[in-house]
């Protein structure tokens, strides 16, 4: 392999891994498929590219479609609530390899939708929606007619717009809806805590291993506000604000160490979506600011 082409393909890793996370939202996951890519591009002639970042995006694509529909069985196995894994920067969001990688917003609040899409209509979306990749591009990594691939797109479209609210843009009203949530849960007013909680709240816990009980999905205010009590047991916790995919977020510790990540969706002044890994394995994996 040339150093030139070894050149355009560290060029190019930064857009393939942003790709990788949208489609398995698994930052490791992610770095597997770039380096499956590569492995791929080693094996073969670069002057039968064309495009060569066309082509590092297509073999990307492919790479996750596979993972996709392998890890699909599995997870139909498992009762198990899952988060993606969570981009964390400090509160100024200032890291410029992290900022690339969230460069079209993607929250968590999207990825968990995205996660209940067929594979293939998930890699439409993506490849469509987010990179602007032509259907007629996208019919053969799916083995459809780029009508079909158009169609897999839309009916993603839908689920997604009908899934996933818009979270507000505005990081100084999130911090301060935040705030009140922290600030009710630590004085144990349960009342503020269901003010400031949307009536549909969904909140997404994935602990793993850990001793905080099980993963699980809670929806509602009145019960979302009663884990929060419930968490408040947990003495010697200290919370750092941080951004979580971009949006206003919390990374808990315990002794020194990373205990939780928590991600809020805020919208009109009140909290849509609460995701929390807690998962000790998957937060040693991640990219944390010190805590």
């Amino acid at each position: 392999m040339t150093d030139r082409i070894t050149e355009e393909f560290e060029r190019y890793r930064g857009q393939l891994r942003s790709v990788g996370y949208r489609m398995l939202g698994s930052l490791s996951e992610a770095d597997d498929a770039v380096q499956e890519a590569w492995l791929r591009l080693n094996r073969t002639d670069p002057d039968s590219i064309d495009n060569l970042g066309g082509w590092l995006t297509t073999v990307t694509a492919r790479v996750c479609l596979d993972m996709l529909r392998s890890r699909t069985s599995r997870r139909e196995e498992s009762l198990d609530t899952h988060v993606p894994d969570p981009v964390v920067t400090g509160p100024d969001g200032t890291d410029p390899e992290q900022q690339a990688l969230l460069a079209d917003s993607v929250g968590l609040a999207l990825l968990v939708v995205l996660d209940t899409l067929e594979p293939a209509e998930r890699l439409a979306f993506v490849l469509h929606d987010m990179f602007a990749v032509p259907f007629d591009d996208i019919a053969p990594i799916v083995d459809r007619s780029p009508v079909a691939a158009r169609q897999l797109a839309s009916r993603a479209r839908r689920r997604v717009r009908g899934a996933d609210p818009d979270p507000d843009p505005d990081l100084n009203r999130q911090r301060r809806v935040v705030d009140a949530f922290v600030s009710a849960s630590r004085s144990g007013d349960f009342e503020a805590l269901v003010a400031v909680l949307d009536p549909d709240v969904v909140l997404r816990a994935d602990v793993g291993a850990s001793l905080l009980g099980v993963s699980h999905e809670i929806r509602g205010a009145a019960k979302v506000a009663g884990q929060a009590l419930l968490f408040r047991s947990h003495g010697g916790v200290r919370s750092r604000p941080v951004l979580v995919n971009g949006a206003v977020g919390l990374l808990n510790s315990l002794d020194g160490k990373p205990m939780s990540v928590l991600g809020f969706t805020v919208r009109g002044d009140r909290i849509t979506r609460m995701h929390i890994l807690a998962d000790p394995e998957r937060l040693a994996a991640l990219e944390l600011p010190a805590v």
